[in-house]
């Protein structure tokens, strides 16, 4: 029996408190949470997409000193510039920031760009990294300028970030069942009114590519 506590979001990222302050429009960021068979998913979608794309960041599910190779396998056959997250890198066009494995990742704005954050700290959800502590730190940070993104995956990490990323105004994208590995964490996050649409995985660089702030 699994007797490790189930941290959420909140012991990383505390929520905002009060009524949010409505953000001014700036550039897109997309934040992408994904978990198992997420490898294979994350690199159609990468693969699809033009070397201008806006900003991504990307929390996969995967084990320490693997997220680098897996980071690297990408950048080799995508246009745009894929690579493991340091803490403090710049989130610009044309690149993908991967979560290290055995850290969690959260956005952050040093003056009026976007960058990310690499920090230690207790597994949420019992992942680290965790999807809810990108996706929450994302809705607090870019609101409206956001595009969540939440593929196939078992449990329910990403769920309640991605309703948070809705309700800050967000577009919010979740992967179809028929199309996920495992229909978990994208179930979970329609099921909590998270997702304005749903899509086969085929249709989300089209999504990504299309979508505006809104």
């Amino acid at each position: 029996m699994d007797l490790q506590p189930k941290h959420t979001a909140d012991i990383i990222l505390p929520p905002r408190s009060g009524k949010a302050v409505p953000l001014r429009a700036g550039e897109t960021v997309i934040a992408i949470g994904t978990s198992t068979g997420g490898t294979q998913a994350l690199e159609s979608v990468l693969k699809a997409l033009p070397a201008d794309v806006p900003g991504i960041v990307v929390v996969q599910h995967m084990p320490e000193k693997f997220t680098a190779t897996f980071a690297e396998r990408l950048n080799a056959h995508c246009r745009i510039e894929v690579r493991e997250a340091r803490n403090g890198d710049r989130v610009r066009a044309g690149l993908a920031l991967i979560a290290p494995g055995g850290k969690h990742m959260l956005l952050a704005r040093s003056g009026g760009q976007y960058c990310v954050e690499v920090i230690d700290g207790p597994p949420v959800n019992r992942h680290r990294p965790s999807v809810d502590v990108l996706f929450r730190s994302v809705a607090q940070c870019a609101g409206p300028n956001a595009i969540g993104i939440i593929m196939t995956g078992m449990g329910d990490d990403g769920a309640r970030g991605m309703r948070e990323l809705f309700d800050a105004g967000a577009h919010t994208v979740a992967q179809d069942e028929a199309s996920c590995v495992v229909f978990g964490m994208p179930k979970v996050a329609i099921q909590l009114g998270g997702a304005r649409v749903v899509l086969p995985l085929s249709r989300i660089p089209e999504a990504i590519v299309a979508a505006r702030p809104r």
